[in-house]
């Protein structure tokens, strides 16, 4: 049995004038990552996999240069696409999500519904289970898409599960059955002895 990892990125720097799928890590997300990787170590990792988002690439480039493994792009790993959306704050956010998950056959929040966004993102986890199938690997990706996949095979409420996780965090699962076996809902430098 092999272990996949899904680990929703690092802390971005916040930039309202930059579409979301272009930030990249701020200091505090890059300090979050290593202490990501660190982590993970637990887990024997053969390899990272990362969505092409920067913010996500960034994670994955960090956590694996501390484990010492490879990083491999895939498509078809990013968010929920809603770049016709531009910067909302926090509670008008949430709300969105929450409408999202909710009514997962209707465009109500972005360019994708949550099935389509879970249809596009299964199908990408499922062909890297497939073909890492004797791998332990962990995919670095974002919290829309990560809690739509958890939630479906799972008992697992969506909404309940994005506001839990945290920048960054994980839900680690068995392969071949998928089944949950831990749930990090944070990875904080605050909390951590390696920094200090």
């Amino acid at each position: 049995m092999s272990v996949l990892v899904l680990v929703k990125h690092s802390f971005p720097e916040v930039d309202p004038d930059v579409p979301a799928r272009k930030w990249r890590l701020s200091d505090e997300g890059r300090v979050r990552s290593r202490i990501l990787g660190e982590e993970l170590a637990g887990y024997v990792l053969d390899l990272i996999v990362s969505s092409t988002e920067p913010k996500a690439l960034e994670t994955a480039e960090i956590a694996a240069r501390v484990l010492n493994i490879p990083v491999e792009i895939v498509e078809g790993l990013h968010e929920h696409e809603r770049g016709n959306v531009g910067f909302l704050e926090k509670e008008r956010f949430e709300r969105s999500i929450e409408r999202f998950f909710s009514r997962p056959k209707d465009p109500v929040f972005g360019d994708e519904t949550a099935d389509q966004a879970h249809d596009r993102f299964s199908n990408a986890v499922n062909g890297l289970s497939d073909r890492f199938r004797h791998k332990n690997i962990a995919i670095v990706t974002h919290g829309t898409v990560l809690s739509l996949f958890v939630s479906r095979i799972s008992e697992l409420e969506p909404f309940a599960l994005w506001r839990r996780l945290g920048l960054p965090s994980w839900v680690a699962m068995s392969r071949p059955d998928f089944r949950v076996v831990e749930i990090r809902p944070i990875v904080d430098s605050r909390s951590s002895t390696a920094t200090k």
